[in-house]
C-alpha cells in the first residue's frame, strides 16, 4: 500500500519519547510566544501488549498517514464514499494506522512487517523504532521478519541510509512477491503499476537478499512451532496472512486485505488502487473476512485503527470490525 500524501496544514514536530509520566500543567513550561501548548505537543509513541497463549503480541506503532479516498477506491463513487465515511462518524481524507507487531514466543523475537521507514518522508510514518525502544527492545535483538507483502509501508523500515536496521534477523516473505517486485525486468513499472513500487522494493529488501537473509514460501508453511505462513494472494501476487496459535488461543496478522474499515467492510468489493489484482483482492477479503466471522478468530490489520487488534463480525449486509476490550493492568 502507498499512500498519496496530503499536506493539511503545517506539519506538527517529531515527538520525544518521555520515559517517565507526563508532568502536571503546573510544571509545564510556558509555550513560547504564538504557540499553544497542543500545538507544540505530539502524541506518545503506540505500544499496546496481548497475550495468546504463551506469547506476547505488541501492536507498535509507525504512525498515521491522511488518505484521499475519493481518489484511491475503485468499485464505488465519492458519494457512496462519503454516506459510508458519514455512518463511521469520520470524512474524507481518512487518518490511516501503519502498525507492526512484534511476537515475544520467549525464545524469539518475530516482526511483522516494518512500517514505512524514511520513505514516506517527514511526518508520515517512521516512528516504529521508537515504539520498539518505548515498548523495551532494540533493532539487534529481532531473530525475524514476517512481511505479509513488499509494499513501502511496511518493508520501508528494514533498511536506514541503505544500511539493514536488523542486522540479525531473516526476512520472511511469499515467493511471488520476490519474484514479481525484485525481478530486474519489472523495474520501469508492469501493466500501469508504477515503477517506485519495484524500485523501493529493491531498496529495502535488496540488502537482506544480498546478506542471504531472506527466506521465502510459496505455500503454507509451519515457520516456527506455533507460527504459520498462509498465502492470500490479490493485493500482491505473494501476499500472506500469519497465524500464531499457543495453548488454544490464536491471532492472525492479516496484512492488506483491508484498508478502510467504514467502508470495506460493509463493502468488501471495494478496492483500492494499490491492489496488484484488484479482482482477486477483493474476492480474497470476503472469502477471508467471511471465515474469520464464521469461527470468531482473533485477527490483527496494519490500516485498521491502532492497534488494530479485534474480530470480524458478519452483518444482514457485509460485516464490522470489533476492536478487543481495553486492558491495563498487572498480571497477578
Amino acid at each position: 500500500m502507498r499512500f498519496h500524501r496530503l499536506f493539511l496544514g503545517s506539519v506538527v514536530a517529531a515527538a520525544t519519547l518521555f520515559s517517565g509520566a507526563f508532568p502536571l500543567a503546573t510544571q509545564a513550561a510556558p509555550p513560547a510566544h504564538g504557540t499553544s501548548v497542543a500545538q507544540r505537543r505530539a502524541q506518545v509513541p503506540g505500544v499496546y501488549r496481548y497475550r495468546v497463549g504463551d506469547f506476547e503480541v505488541t501492536a507498535l506503532s509507525d504512525g498515521t498517514v491522511p488518505q484521499d479516498l475519493h481518489a484511491l477506491l475503485r468499485g464505488t463513487s465519492p458519494a457512496e464514499v462519503d454516506q459510508l465515511l458519514h455512518h463511521a462518524f469520520l470524512s474524507n481524507p481518512v487518518e490511516a494506522s501503519i502498525t507492526a507487531f512484534l511476537i515475544d514466543t520467549g525464545s524469539r523475537l518475530i516482526l511483522v512487517d516494518t512500517g514505512a521507514g524514511g520513505l514516506f518522508g517527514p511526518g508520515y510514518g517512521g516512528k516504529l523504532l521508537g515504539s520498539l525502544k518505548l515498548a523495551g527492545y532494540a533493532p539487534e535483538q529481532i531473530d525475524d521478519i514476517l512481511l505479509t507483502h513488499i509494499h513501502t509501508d511496511h518493508s520501508g523500515g528494514l533498511v536506514s541510509e541503505g544500511n539493514r536496521v536488523f542486522p540479525h534477523a531473516t526476512v520472511h516473505v511469499g515467493k511471488p512477491d520476490l519474484d514479481f517486485f525484485l525481478n530486474p525486468a519489472n523495474q520501469g513499472g508492469v501493466n500501469g503499476y508504477d515503477k517506485k513500487y519495484f524500485e523501493e522494493a529493491v531498496k529495502t529488501v535488496g540488502p537482506y537478499m544480498k546478506a542471504g537473509k531472506v527466506h521465502a514460501f510459496t505455500r503454507e508453511t509451519w515457520l516456527f512451532p506455533g507460527i504459520k505462513a498462509i498465502p492470500t494472494p490479490g493485493h500482491t501476487p505473494g501476499h500472506g496472512f500469519y497465524r500464531v496459535e499457543s495453548r488454544g488461543e490464536s491471532i492472525t496478522f492479516i496484512g492488506d486485505i483491508v484498508h478502510v474499515a467504514a467502508v470495506q467492510f460493509p463493502k468488501t468489493a471495494i478496492t483500492i488502487v494499490y491492489d496488484v489484482s484488484p479482482r482477486d483482492a477483493a474476492a480474497q477479503r470476503e472469502t477471508q473476512f467471511a471465515m474469520a466471522a464464521s469461527h470468531r478468530s482473533l485477527v490483527a490489520a496494519p490500516h485498521l485503527p491502532y492497534p488494530g487488534i479485534g474480530h470480524i463480525r458478519e452483518e444482514e449486509r457485509g460485516y464490522t470490525f470489533v476492536p478487543v476490550n481495553y486492558r491495563d493492568r498487572d498480571e497477578r
